[in-house]
C-alpha cells in the first residue's frame, strides 16, 4: 500500500473515531494535535476525563489487531505528547482524570466495525 493509500486509510479512520465519540458523548477537543514530540490522533473529554486516542484502522486482521501496532514505543511517544498537551493548555490546573483509549477501525467488505479500547495502556515513561 503506497504512502499516500494509508494516508487516506488513515483520515479515514480518524473520521469515523470522531464521529463515534461523538455519538458516545464524548466533547473533541482536538483532532491531529502534532507537537515536536509527536502527534496524538484524537482528544477528547468524556465528562472529568481526558482522553487520548490513537485510532488505527485497518482493511483486514492479516498483520494482526490493530491495537498491536501502538508497542512500547507507540505507547510512551503519546505519553509525552499528552503530558506536553496538558501542560500547555494548563489542564493540570484543573481537577480532571486523564486515561489513554486506543480505537480500532476495521473497514472490510462487510462494512464499518469500531472496537473501542478504554484504559488500553498506562502512561509509559
Amino acid at each position: 500500500m503506497s504512502k499516500r493509500e494509508n494516508l487516506i486509510k488513515g483520515r479515514f479512520g480518524e473520521e469515523a473515531g470522531v464521529e463515534y465519540l461523538k455519538k458516545k458523548r464524548y466533547k473533541i477537543l482536538d483532532i491531529n494535535f502534532l507537537c515536536k514530540i509527536g502527534e496524538i490522533d484524537i482528544i477528547a473529554r468524556d465528562k472529568s476525563t481526558i482522553v487520548f486516542i490513537e485510532v488505527k484502522t485497518r482493511r483486514s486482521f492479516e498483520y494482526g489487531y490493530p491495537s498491536e501496532a501502538v508497542n512500547y514505543y507507540k505507547q510512551r511517544k503519546i505519553s509525552k505528547t499528552a503530558l506536553y498537551y496538558l501542560q500547555k493548555n494548563k489542564l493540570f490546573d484543573f481537577d480532571y482524570n486523564f486515561r489513554f483509549d486506543v480505537l480500532e477501525i476495521l473497514d472490510d467488505i462487510e462494512g464499518v466495525k469500531i472496537n473501542h479500547i478504554l484504559n488500553a495502556f498506562e502512561l509509559a515513561r
